[in-house]
């Protein structure tokens, strides 16, 4: 320890006594850059000059930076020390006083942010496409130019240095993992460990900061799913439809009369050729024949304009009529801008998605009460609708992932204590004990044992509990499909096959209810065998004596589970190539523009879960 200490003061003199030679300015962090040679340089980027080593060290240090739009970067700060610590603290952005051209590549991706759902101001740069950027780019060629070795001058450099690596970090980051922590807004979903196991300092300095095609390597760190680059695409499409509506803003459609019934075809709406402008916007009308476009403009609501607004029906999640009724007006009057901040927030949803969910085998929308089940290829096995929780009260179906693990024909419901008290009791009030026996309805004790002679006022204070019997009048169905979680949230078939013909179907206590139970039983087990052919093996048959047979509660288990990923995407690329937006029916959107809107640091620590659901009240 004495030889090395020894040693050390040594070397530092040896430094100092350089320093008082030739001047502190053109020392240029020499302490730093010299001690930062004894250990292997990690980053396997070619070599830089550490000339401004103490400056990037001094500025690294900090958890903030006051030049730049965001300056606090607490949260990056391991990641930007981690960065240049592998660099052994050399520039990385510039090289003999010029910027490199994978900065020129990152200032344009910061420019076109907003093409990726992102704000261009968290990367210092403004709705002008300069920013911040401007100034520092003029000042590195002003240092340059003059050859200027002040101490200013190296802050400067470093500070650009430094600037740039922080931009970078958070948007690879953002496009990774979003900004914002879902479990902040109650869904249970681990962004914070995803985001953990994040190199980003490795990224950038083994993959980018002498990349020559940089905006491969970042499109590799973008969630990889069909339906995410689509909803890319989508953004570009709306983002210009959003800009022409802008430039030449129309009025609102009219609204109809209070009391009016909805127009069909035939019907009176003075506005139709303001209608018939605002579809084709979209391209919701059928594409013009050449001809005289004007001479094509519908003057009265026809077959025609009937199904250009059954079409546009379609998209936005209305009952697909044709007929104009308020709500589709409604939807009509929505800007374009609103749609481009719908499918902004759906891009952030998709990155906060673990890399194991990122193709989802089974994928339910919320607002758009749909499922979609894909193939071990990512192929669509097929869509089916779908009922979710009721937006009154406290039922909303929260968005989490987990895996499918068990299928279960012929359950049992156990009734929660809430639904007992507030929907059995009234009916028995109304109707008598007789109630329970027509719907098959069974109370018992805690062990098991049914109990016969019991009153209302035993089943008001909770004494006994209640449960339906499996069979066809059973709230859960046939057949229930468990992936176990903290809101005892499932997917299960219904009697109440009514609710598959409603447009908007946010009926259940939280759980998600199925239109094709049956069928998507079978797809689950099916592909669930070693020998999908096998003769013992699952198929329609045996799954419909399953459902419909004597032996209740069968429990199957899979030998390999399902990810299963409960989503909430108010816009979705279809697979008939058109772009979908769905009502915020819980206000998740709402609750995800306001914590945007805060700016950053946004929230990243991991956080409890504490959603509106009630666990174990769920149905």
């Amino acid at each position: 320890m004495k030889f090395r200490a020894t040693a050390l003061r040594s070397t530092l003199a040896v430094v100092v006594c350089g320093c008082v030679l030739i001047g502190m300015s053109g020392c240029k962090g020499g302490i730093k850059a010299l001690l930062a040679r004894r250990h292997p340089r990690k980053a396997t980027s070619p070599s830089n000059t550490t000339d401004y080593a103490g400056n990037v060290e001094r500025l690294a240090g900090s958890s903030s930076l006051s030049s730049m739009r965001w300056p606090n970067y607490a949260d990056d700060q391991a990641m930007v020390q981690k960065f240049y610590d592998d660099r052994d603290d050399e520039l990385a952005w510039t090289r003999d006083g010029k910027p490199t051209e994978a900065v020129r590549a990152l200032l344009q991706m910061f420019r076109d942010a907003a093409q990726k759902g992102l704000n261009p101001e968290d990367y210092d740069v403004d709705a002008a496409g300069g920013g911040r950027w401007t100034a520092r780019l003029k000042r590195l060629d002003e240092i340059a130019k003059k050859k200027d070795d002040s101490e200013s001058a190296q802050d400067a450099v470093a500070q650009f240095d430094v600037a740039m690596t922080i931009s970078a970090m958070r948007y690879l980051e953002d496009l990774h993992v979003g900004r914002i922590n879902p479990q902040s807004l109650n869904f249970d979903i681990d962004a914070p460990q995803k985001r953990a196991a994040f190199d980003v300092a490795t990224l950038l300095n083994d993959h980018i900061v002498d990349a020559s095609d940089v905006p491969q390597v970042v499109a590799s760190v973008e969630p990889q799913n069909p339906i995410y680059k689509q909803t890319e695409q989508a953004l570009a499409a709306y983002r210009m439809l959003a800009m022409e509506q802008s430039a030449a803003p129309a009025p609102p459609l009219p609204a109809l009369p209070i009391g009016t019934k909805p127009v069909g075809v035939a019907g009176s709406y003075a506005a139709v050729p303001q209608l018939w402008a605002r579809l084709q916007f979209e391209g919701d009308t059928p594409a013009e024949a050449a001809g005289d476009a004007a001479t094509k403009i519908p003057q009265s609501y026809n077959a025609e304009v009937a199904a250009a607004v059954k079409h546009y029906q379609e998209r936005h999640g209305l009952q697909d009529d044709g007929k104009l009724g308020q709500a589709t007006i409604d939807s009509l009057n929505v800007p374009m801008s609103m749609r481009v901040q719908q499918l902004d927030d759906s891009l952030e949803r998709w990155r906060w998605l673990p890399d194991n969910y990122m193709q989802p085998r089974v994928l339910v929308n919320l607002p758009e009460f749909m499922l979609r089940a894909y193939e071990a290829d990512h192929t669509l096995a097929f869509k089916m609708k779908v009922v979710d929780g009721e937006t009154k009260g406290s039922h909303d179906t929260p968005m989490f992932v987990r895996l499918m693990r068990y299928v279960v024909f012929r359950p049992y419901w156990n009734l929660p204590p809430s639904i007992i008290k507030k929907e059995i009791v009234p009916h028995l009030v109304k109707s008598g004990l007789g109630y329970l026996a027509a719907n098959d309805y069974q109370v018992y004790k805690n062990d098991g044992s049914v109990v016969t002679k019991f009153t209302v006022n035993d089943l008001e204070h909770l004494r006994y509990n209640v449960r339906q019997l499996p069979g066809p009048k059973n709230s859960l169905g046939l057949v229930k499909f468990l992936f176990p979680n903290a809101y005892d949230v499932y997917m299960h078939s219904t009697p109440e096959l009514y609710l598959f013909g409603l447009s908007r179907r946010d009926r259940s206590h939280g759980c998600v209810r199925l239109q094709h139970a049956d069928q998507m039983a079978l797809w689950v087990l099916h592909g669930d065998q070693k020998d999908p052919d096998a003769v013992n093996g699952w198929d329609e048959d045996k799954v419909d004596v399953a459902m419909t047979g004597t032996l209740n509660n069968r429990t199957v288990g899979l030998t390999t589970p399902l990810p299963v990923v409960l989503g909430y995407f108010t816009a979705m690329p279809d697979e008939d190539g058109t772009t979908h937006f769905f009502n915020d029916i819980y206000g998740y959107d709402k609750d995800l523009d306001a914590a945007l809107a805060r700016g950053r640091p946004y929230e990243r620590a991991e956080m409890k879960i504490n959603p509106k659901l009630v666990a174990g009240e769920t149905e």
